[in-house]
Formats: C-alpha cells, structure tokens, sequence
C-alpha cells in the first residue's frame, strides 16, 4: 500500500501545476511566487494590487484549509530556532531575487514550459539545497 503522505504529495504537485497554468492563461504571467510578492514589496505591481495580495492569501489558506477540510495532521521538520528561520528566510528571498525567480516560477511553470532558464535555475536549486542540508544539518549540526 502507499504511504498517504505520497498522495498527498501527488494531489498538492497536481494542484500547483494546475494552479500555474490557470494563473498563466488568465493573467499571461508566470506563476511566481518571488515575483508576485517582490511587486508588492518594491511597488512594481501596484496596478495588480488586489491580484497579488489574493494570491498570497490562497498560499496562507489552502494549507489552512487542507487540513482542516481533510483532517490530517500537518508534520513538519522545521526547526524551532530563530535564527536559523530568519537566516533561512533571508538567504531563500535573496536567492529568489537573484535568479529572477522562485521554484513555483522557474522549477513548475519554467520546465513545463521548456525553458532552459528555468532548467538551469531549478538544478541550482536543487543542488545549492543538497549543499546546504550537508552543511546546515550534517557539518553545522542546526537543523
């Protein structure tokens, strides 16, 4: 039998690629989380304001709303050290920043769409991720 969590896994990748498909045949944009937030942030996306701040509230609720409508017990390996989420904050808002995207952006909507870009970005995610978990955990002992 498979273990649950593999569904719900499957379930919540289907439900992000059918939510950055909708988000680019609706809006003709990207689906990117960095970029929907960035253009709050620094003011680029003013005129779609109401657009972006909904998106970010679809991102708070629907966890929210999954395991309160399935029941499930959300786990979690986050650590409970304060500076080690802030750090980790900063250096994934930067990172994001820096490669003009996010996993939603480059990693769902990019190599879907074939985008070498985003190919490329989604391997140095993966592979900076790999290089920080050894470091991070297994060198540093923080997480």
């Amino acid at each position: 039998m498979i273990d649950a969590s593999y569904i719900y896994g499957l379930i919540g990748g289907l439900i992000i690629g059918l939510a950055g498909a909708v988000y680019l045949l609706g809006n003709g944009r990207i689906m990117g989380a960095s970029g929907v937030i960035g253009g709050l942030v620094d003011g680029s996306g003013r005129a779609e304001w109401r657009d972006r701040a909904l998106f970010i509230a679809s991102l708070v609720a629907a966890p929210w709303l999954a395991v309160t409508l399935l029941d499930i017990e959300a786990r979690t390996n986050i650590t409970s050290n304060p500076v080690v989420l802030i750090t980790a904050g900063l250096l994934v808002g930067f990172g994001a920043r820096l490669a003009n995207g996010c996993t939603s952006g480059h990693g769902v909507c990019g190599i879907s769409r074939l985008s070498l870009r985003g190919i490329a970005a989604t391997v140095f995610y993966l592979f900076a991720g790999g290089v920080s978990v050894l470091l991070f955990k297994h060198v540093l002992g923080v997480i």
